[in-house]
């Protein structure tokens, strides 16, 4: 899944696609290379979730995110996600081309969850600790593994309940958000006890202040670290990967399968 960021405030790339609007074109090139790269899902978010990041309203999202899936769905033959926890953005996307919906609050705005079922797509459910503005005060957990887990499978359950379909359901362990970097990391190790929960399991991890924390690097030098990881998580099982550089990311994982697997 490569991550093209429609906000002028992402921790990552902010600003490189939009300005005072969508730079459509920049947008669409840079989904032509991540596309050419072997992404298969190109995941397009208009409200950046870093820590301490202000929220959008709810028209200015609209007006980010809505001409670049139409641009994008009529360009590419590939899976455009919305990366949104707004209803209103949710229910315009589904008709502009978006075929997931990938919510950091795991449909728990108010009219999400309703909105989600209305459109018909599946959603990817992610746990996040608070809010951006808080979530990296200072978190605490009484088991961050099980707590996290038990979290998404009843939230799991409620979306279930109120009509998406099993089949529709992915998860997320929300590396970064609400999490210091012993919780990440321990999470990062019992991956294995997500995906056997029977959900399709998709993993951020990059350039994120773990990475940095790792290996002592700001946001632009954690490439490397950061394919590194996502190769890791691959090869524990995950589903999807969340990358903002496709081509380093899949050379990491073809050195992965080649190397440990006796694949190409």
């Amino acid at each position: 899944m490569a991550i093209l960021n429609v906000t002028p405030n992402s921790f990552s790339d902010g600003g490189v696609l939009y300005r005072s609007g969508v730079l459509i074109g920049a947008l669409v090139d840079r989904a032509a290379q991540a596309l050419a790269a072997g992404a298969s899902i190109l995941d397009v978010g208009g409200e950046s979730t870093r820590p301490g990041a202000d929220s959008v309203q709810v028209e200015e999202e609209l007006e980010r995110v809505i001409p670049s899936i139409e641009a994008l769905n009529a360009r590419f033959d590939a899976v455009i996600s919305v990366d949104t926890s707004t209803p209103e953005v949710m229910e315009a996307a589904q008709p502009a081309g978006a075929q997931l919906i990938n919510d950091v609050r795991a449909l728990t705005r108010p009219g999400a969850l309703a909105a989600a079922v209305k459109t018909g797509l599946p959603v990817c459910l992610m746990h996040m600790q608070g809010t951006p503005q808080t979530m990296q005060a200072e978190p605490i957990y009484k088991n961050v593994v099980s707590d996290v887990l038990q979290w998404l499978l009843a939230r799991a359950d409620v979306c279930q309940t109120a009509g998406l379909g099993r089949d529709q359901i992915l998860i997320d362990p929300g590396f970064g958000f609400g999490k210091t970097l012993e919780h990440n990391v321990l999470l990062f190790h019992s991956l294995s006890q997500f995906i056997q929960a029977g959900y399709p399991v998709m993993v951020g991890v990059s350039k994120k202040a773990m990475i940095g924390q790792i290996i002592g690097r700001p946001v632009a030098q954690r490439i490397v670290g950061s394919a590194v990881a996502s190769a890791l998580a691959a090869q524990l099982g995950a589903a999807i990967l969340r990358v903002h550089d496709v081509v380093e990311t899949r050379d990491a994982m073809r050195v992965m399968q080649m190397l440990v697997q006796g694949q190409q």
